[in-house]
């Protein structure tokens, strides 16, 4: 091979390099580093980083505990699912037999969470929309469950937010026909209720997970709980 010929491969292999240099990138950054629809991070072998998604955390001046997710069965983790229905894009569909939260995406893909839901009695469905949305709000208990615990008559006021107020980080407060139905999809100061029907007809979910919703749903955003 003559010395002319060797310099024109180098410079040929150097120009490859360079060009299929952003499709490299690319391809590394789409294995370590680029969120998924469900906003979480990757690890190195493909997997959802939930030990991030689910860190202890401080928002607006609160402390939000980790969630101890490996205690938990792995279907009740954040993520993305191929989830077909009719309901359009931005639709909230609760499913409280199998303790789900979807949030309809594109394609029949669906960001779905796990959730506590009503006890016998006081599980609540239909359909609603998202009236108002808060971040670490007031906390009012229903007569009807200062009846039952006469302890949270000193809350009738209302109970300021914060760790330990039972709506928690954020609250979605549903509405039916112009009218508040007193039913919120919001956070649980008891993260191990997940899974679980535990709640007073409300759902719950991790403060982690609530948040995340809460800064993908719209004001208005259609709600389906379903029967």
């Amino acid at each position: 091979m003559s010395k002319v010929y060797a310099i024109m491969v180098l410079k040929l292999s150097r120009r490859s390099f360079v060009a299929g240099l952003p499709l490299l990138l690319a391809a590394c950054q789409t294995k370590t580093a680029s969120p998924i629809q469900a906003g979480l991070s990757l690890l190195t072998d493909g997997t959802p980083d939930y030990a991030t998604a689910y860190a202890a955390t401080e928002d607006t001046g609160f402390k939000i505990p980790a969630i101890q997710y490996q205690k938990f069965d792995p279907k009740f983790l954040r993520q993305t699912v191929f989830y077909p229905t009719s309901q359009p894009v931005g639709t909230i569909v609760v499913d409280p037999a199998n303790k789900f939260l979807y949030l309809i995406g594109p394609g029949g893909r669906a960001v779905r969470y796990g959730i506590g839901v009503g006890r016998a009695g006081f599980a609540w469905n239909g359909e609603a929309v998202i009236g108002f949305k808060r971040e670490w709000p007031k906390w009012f208990p229903p007569k009807e469950m200062i009846e039952r615990d006469p302890k949270l008559a000193k809350y009738k006021d209302g109970q300021d937010g914060g760790p330990t107020n039972p709506i928690g980080a954020r609250g979605l407060y549903l509405w039916q026909n112009g009218k508040d139905t007193l039913y919120r999809i919001h956070g649980t100061n008891h993260p191990e209720s997940i899974g679980t029907n535990a709640s007073s007809g409300c759902i719950r979910m991790w403060h982690q997970d609530i948040i995340d919703l809460y800064g993908r749903v719209e004001l208005g955003a259609k709600v389906v709980v379903l029967g």
